[in-house]
């Protein structure tokens, strides 16, 4: 038997699914020697790799078969039949880092993930990866290997997925500058590249940015460059959410350059994380941004994106309205700026205008925050309280910061940043938004199956084996002989979301299987509670953490 710890189940996951017809189990008969487990009959689709029908057998946490038929029996059998049979979904940026790292994860956090099929995320993306990469992976940040290099080794707690992190340049910058608007002296610069280095050397997939945010959108440029030159120097990626994804500064092109520039000046290769043209401005410009970053693959450089399936973003209020400048020395200066008339006087038009771009107040839809802002429209809050949106956006920042799902992207811009063989899947997972629990379903059910923007198999490498690549992740991502068991199995009539912006927390159906690393987290559609998930810690160059 293919046995994983136990993770704590609620009452959602008990009744997950429960409508859903079975995947036949047979139990009994001698076990295959090297066999504990075969899905049996499925359509495999291996990764970079046509699909067939046959059988994928598991001993352990790793594969032992993938082709046409397994001889022999083994101590359990799935029958597949029907089922599309795949590797584990990799998710490359998630926003929900407690669920996965905490090292007792409440199984309503992670079941999001397994119900669609992803066995990997990564986290500590958007610049909030903490530097003590160590502690993320539950092991000691002192620990040192026989060569110098940081012990890599697991950790002993328990988690429903894979995971890997990212150090991010907000939480290197908070630790060292703060939340002000200014440079770091060259002794804070050293510093920050020190915390940078040394997250590298504990397993940090490399350096995340989100320089839309601020006190990130502080940074400039040939910072950047210094911090993600101490990620390169260890093997590292540069994954950056832009300085501009719209019009509020250098704009969407001048970000992408940015971008660009960072990664060839660094020399790292570049990743652009949840890749859109967000907001009425720049709407239409995606083949635009296809061509600058074509360019550059053209040019040698090594540049590639993720995109979630969904038109509206998600972000906090005060990102999407409230002028950087405002946010300066954080939160409690910008409430005191509100009551400045002064400030207010020159805010007001610069809050006016990025609500403009993002579609007006009823393009906000509230899905965190205040409880009684929760599941409205900016539009539909201020004229309940007979109020202008702006004073309406204030007054709900004055209580708390808030987040709201933006409906500002055209769908044939999704759709030609769909089609590029550079672009994989993500989610953006964050509570309040159905990315969190349909991403990867919604990408089947409506751009696969409905649409018809990508076929099959592109959706599955783009969710797999391209993305391990992309990533470094050496046996994830493809099924094939030695590789993890990472493995799901799912009803290609019946996989399907069914969050939407209204009820953004529900689980996705369809999915029959998932195996991580060989343990059975997903049986029969429901969830099992084990827990068969690992830290991921990216070994960092050789010799370069001596």
């Amino acid at each position: 038997m293919v046995r994983g710890r136990k993770l704590k189940i609620g009452v959602a996951a008990g009744i997950l699914l429960a409508t859903a017809a079975g995947v036949a189990l047979a139990r009994g008969g001698s076990p295959e020697p090297g066999a504990d487990l075969i899905l049996r009959g499925g359509t495999i689709y291996p990764g970079n790799a046509a699909p067939f029908k046959g059988d994928v057998a598991i001993r352990g946490d790793r594969i032992v078969y993938v082709g046409p038929r397994a001889s022999g029996g083994a101590g359990r059998i799935i029958d597949a039949t029907g089922l599309i049979v795949a590797p584990g979904f990799i998710d490359t940026h998630t926003h929900v880092n407690g669920a996965l790292a905490s090292g007792d994860p409440a199984a309503r956090l992670v079941l999001p993930f397994l119900t669609q099929g992803v066995t990997t995320a990564f986290i500590g993306v958007d610049g909030g990866g903490d530097p003590d990469v160590a502690r993320t992976f539950g092991r000691d940040s002192g620990a040192k290997g026989g060569d110098g290099e940081a012990a890599l080794g697991q950790s002993s707690r328990d988690y429903g997925i894979n995971f890997a992190t990212y150090v991010g340049l907000g939480a290197v910058r908070l630790k060292v500058i703060g939340p002000d608007d200014r440079a770091p002296t060259p002794e804070e610069l050293a510093r920050m590249q020190g915390l940078v280095s040394s997250a590298m050397c504990q397993g940090a997939l490399g350096l995340s940015t989100g320089l839309f945010y601020a006190p990130q959108s502080f940074a400039r440029r040939d910072e950047v460059v210094a911090l993600a030159r101490a990620a390169a120097e260890k093997g590292g990626i540069y994954d950056s959410h832009l300085r501009d994804e719209s019009s509020y500064t250098i704009g969407l092109k001048g970000a992408v350059a940015e971008a660009i520039e960072i990664g060839r000046e660094a020399g790292i290769p570049v990743h652009i994380a949840h890749i859109k043209a967000l907001g009425v401005d720049v709407q239409g410009q995606a083949r635009a941004i296809i061509a600058q970053i074509e360019a550059a693959r053209k040019a040698g450089q090594v540049v590639h994106a993720d995109q979630y399936p969904w038109s509206a973003s998600g972000t906090g209020l005060s990102a999407a309205l409230m002028p950087r400048w405002a946010q300066d020395g954080g939160r409690d200066a910008m409430l005191r700026r509100f009551d400045d008339p002064a400030a207010m006087a020159r805010m007001r038009p610069e809050i006016a205008d990025n609500l403009r771009r993002r579609g007006g107040p009823a393009s906000l839809l509230i899905t965190s925050g205040p409880a009684d802002a929760e599941g409205r429209t900016l539009a539909q809050i201020a004229t309940s309280a007979g109020a202008d949106p702006i004073d309406a956006a204030i007054a709900i920042l004055r209580k708390r910061e808030a987040g709201v799902a933006s409906f500002n992207q055209s769908e044939a811009d999704i759709a030609a940043f769909m089609r590029q063989p550079w672009v994989v899947t993500s989610s953006d997972a964050s509570q309040g938004h159905p990315r969190y629990y349909a991403s990867f379903a919604r990408k089947y059910a409506t751009y696969v199956k409905e649409k018809q923007v990508i076929d099959l198999r592109a959706f599955i490498d783009r969710s797999t084996a391209v993305t391990a690549a992309m990533f470094g992740l050496e046996g994830r991502g493809q099924l094939k002989a030695g590789a993890f068991a990472d493995v799901i199995a799912f009803d290609p009539g019946r996989f399907a979301p069914r969050a939407d912006y209204v009820r953004p927390a529900r689980f996705s159906t369809g999915m029959r299987t998932v195996i991580v690393n060989g343990v059975v987290a997903i049986e029969n559609g429901a969830p099992t509670g084990a827990a068969g998930g690992r830290p991921l810690p990216r070994q960092p160059r050789t010799g370069s953490c001596r």
